[in-house]
């Protein structure tokens, strides 16, 4: 994969010395402007289209439906241009910046699998089109699934769920049913460590299940306390245990056999929430320690699109038992060779997205992994973790690691969690460290989350030895102006198009402006 670094971070290649924070071209945006505003721009008779004359008579707007006209801007067509691509500069993105979003995992889209998903016999398939007629389209949903369980070590997928968290209900829902079939209906209760993702509660809420938090004392599953509360509660009420793994402390924990032995004893199943099976991929299966089901954030693991409100895909995979129960329709081969939606599922929960999911995500999934290919996607899970830890090894001395503990044999996986109370206690906030990393140029990590008071950093594989020595240079003069100015911190960002704002009075008050 071209995206990927091609050669690890060891520290010796690309080296860069310390920015000045207030001059350094490559991490500032430059002094604040005034940028006019598209109204301003306007020029009385300017049209940025022509168009034809009408070949038909006008019909007049009754008067009791006209509206009065509104005032638009008269621009030419590349000043409406340059309006719209100086908006977008305004953006953090992952094309233009280092956004290193612990937990969300902000890769690199390769694109390849948006020139996929681009052509014109998938974006012209109707979803209302014959099977015999969407033959490819079918085709890249069988070989898809059949991808993703092969390397869940599962049986089957199903590849409806339109999110990470959708696919978490979904999974519950199939697991709820299959305890159905069994006359066990009083299995309700779903078990999860305290570092478990916000989303696995919700999820239980949605399917009717009641969340228990098990203790996770230094990031790890405590296993005497999941015990006991089995015990408290009885084995025979118990649905399942939602763990993530690696977990959001960055860690990979090594009791997970012992955790699916424990659950299983009980008669309950082990789910495994995979937003972060970037780490493992190609090194472990979820089905070869224990998992009955999990799902996947195609956006964190595969590369397709995240952000913004569209349309994701949270693909579930599960064991064969569970099989029945999946959403229909199921994509499958039939005997002749051709490919099929197959609706003979008596047993299925019944539909959870419409028509069979979002197929555009899925294309580029597909695109990812065949591009990938089996030795790519191990590649990938060796540099996001070898990214993690050299970044976390580089910043331990100025920035504390609570799970991050080499000597312990204490590694990170794919991202790493600090919390700088060194740095705290010299007056500044998280929140002051957070800003002035903007005017490098760098997107904030994911803040007090999972503990408070924490920077949770994942770099991904898909950045270069120099972006991340530059993120290390960025994060060490923060902490040299913090140990020399810290008051000056509160001003930042300084070089950024808005200034610092009064973020709960935003949310609170919000004060819309409308031009014109």
């Amino acid at each position: 994969m071209t995206t990927m670094q091609s050669n690890p971070p060891t520290g010796a290649a690309d080296k860069k010395t310390p920015h000045d924070s207030e001059t350094s071209a490559a991490h500032t945006r430059g002094e604040r402007r005034h940028e006019p505003s598209i109204f301003e721009k306007s020029s009385p008779g300017a049209r940025a289209v022509g168009l034809p004359e009408l070949d038909i008579e006008p019909t007049a707007i009754p008067a009791d439906l006209a509206a009065p006209a509104p005032r638009l801007p008269e621009l030419g067509m590349l000043q409406v241009i340059r309006h719209y691509t100086h908006l977008s500069q305004r953006n953090f993105s992952i094309d233009g910046e280092f956004y290193p979003l612990g937990s969300c995992t902000m890769k690199f889209n390769p694109r390849i699998n948006e020139w996929a998903a681009t052509l014109p016999g998938f974006t012209g398939a109707h979803p209302l089109q014959d099977d015999r007629d969407i033959q490819g389209t079918l085709r890249i949903m069988y070989e898809t699934r059949r991808m993703l369980e092969e390397i869940a070590g599962l049986h089957e997928a199903s590849l409806q769920p339109a999110a990470g968290a959708h696919g978490e209900y979904t999974a519950l829902k199939v697991i709820r049913a299959y305890f159905r079939s069994k006359g066990e209906t009083q299995r309700t209760k779903v078990l999860a460590p305290a570092n478990a993702h916000g989303t696995n509660p919700a999820s239980c809420a949605m399917c009717g299940a009641e969340a228990i938090t098990v203790k996770a004392p230094e990031g790890y599953t405590d296993l005497d306390d999941l015990k006991r509360i089995i015990e408290q509660e009885g084995p025979d009420t118990i649905m399942a245990f939602m763990i993530t793994n690696p977990n959001t402390a960055g860690l990979f924990d090594g009791m997970i056999g012992e955790v699916a032995d424990i659950i299983h004893d009980a008669g309950a199943l082990l789910y495994l929430d995979g937003a972060n099976m970037n780490a493992i991929l190609g090194k472990t299966r979820p089905g070869d320690f224990g998992a009955d089901a999990m799902h996947y954030n195609t956006h964190k693991t595969f590369s397709t699109p995240h952000g913004g409100g569209g349309p994701g895909a949270g693909p579930i995979v599960v064991r064969d038992f569970l099989a029945p129960f999946l959403p229909v329709p199921q994509v499958v081969q039939q005997k002749d060779g051709a490919f099929a939606l197959d609706y003979n599922r008596p047993h299925s929960i019944g539909k959870v997205r419409s028509f069979f999911g979002q197929f555009g995500v899925l294309l580029r999934c597909w695109t990812y992994i065949r591009a990938c290919g089996a030795e790519g996607l191990e590649n990938v899970s060796e540099l996001a973790v070898l990214s993690a830890n050299y970044l976390a090894a580089r910043l331990q001395n100025r920035y504390e690691m609570p799970f991050f503990n080499p000597e312990k044999g204490r590694y990170a996986a794919h991202e790493f969690v600090t919390v700088p109370e060194t740095l705290l206690n010299k007056g500044v906030t998280l929140n002051d460290i957070a800003k002035r990393l903007i005017d490098y140029g760098i997107h904030p990590p994911t803040m007090h989350w999972p503990v408070r008071n924490c920077l949770m950093v994942e770099p991904t594989e898909t950045e270069s030895l120099r972006t991340l020595d530059e993120f290390v240079d960025a994060m060490l003069a923060i902490a040299d102006q913090i140990e020399s100015d810290p008051e000056s911190l509160a001003k930042a960002p300084q070089h950024a198009v808005v200034d610092r704002v009064d973020i709960v009075g935003a949310d609170r008050k919000p004060t819309p402006v409308f031009e014109g």
